[in-house]
């Protein structure tokens, strides 16, 4: 059984999913784990990953689309074909690097908005596959920040929550006409 999730990464006309924003109620869950991976399980998969396409995204967690299950779909790499996305359910991170940097992030639930958050560089995590295959992946730069955001989703938490400067944050969540008594701050 080794079905890799084949998604064109194309744009669709209309996304299988809705994606929810900031101040819904469903971003806020902590997510459950997947207790087995099945065709329902790959057919939710393959939604996100065209969700995520569909909205110009390198990562999505299912409690952006009303899923409270511990699935994330990630692609760093969305116009190369070549390159097939990641799926990882039931991810747990297993080390952190000690090197902490300072990127900008962005979220497909709160569109827009562009900041800067501080995460280590590289981690180590564990999860299972879109077949349900246990398996381990060391990741830096875009790839393990995009899956501890992804991850963060997980827990209820959005990047804006660690964002360290709060002029910034209130002038862009203004601006993209999002409330500030959203955010939870963590930073």
């Amino acid at each position: 059984m080794d079905s890799e999730i084949i998604v064109n990464k194309e744009k669709l006309e209309n996304s299988p999913l809705e994606i929810y924003y900031l101040g819904d109620r469903s971003l806020r869950q902590s997510a459950k784990r997947v207790a087995k991976v099945d065709s329902d399980m790959r057919k939710l998969v393959r939604e996100m990953l065209q969700t995520m396409y569909t909205a110009d995204g390198i990562g999505l967690a299912a409690p952006q689309v009303n899923v409270q299950k511990q699935v994330i779909v990630i692609d760093c790499e969305p116009t190369n074909s070549a390159t097939p996305p990641l799926v990882l359910i039931n991810p747990t991170i297993k080390k952190y690097s000690n090197d902490i940097c300072l990127f900008q992030e962005g979220c497909l639930s709160i569109p827009g908005v562009y900041l800067d958050v501080q995460r280590p560089s590289e981690i180590e995590v564990a999860y299972k596959d879109e077949n349900g295959r246990p398996q381990t992946l060391q990741a830096q730069e875009l790839l393990s920040r995009a899956i501890q955001h992804e991850m963060d989703h997980l827990q209820g938490i959005l990047f804006v929550d660690r964002v360290e400067n709060k002029l910034a944050l209130n002038e862009e969540l203004a601006k993209y006409k999002f409330s500030a008594k959203d955010v939870r701050s963590i930073a």
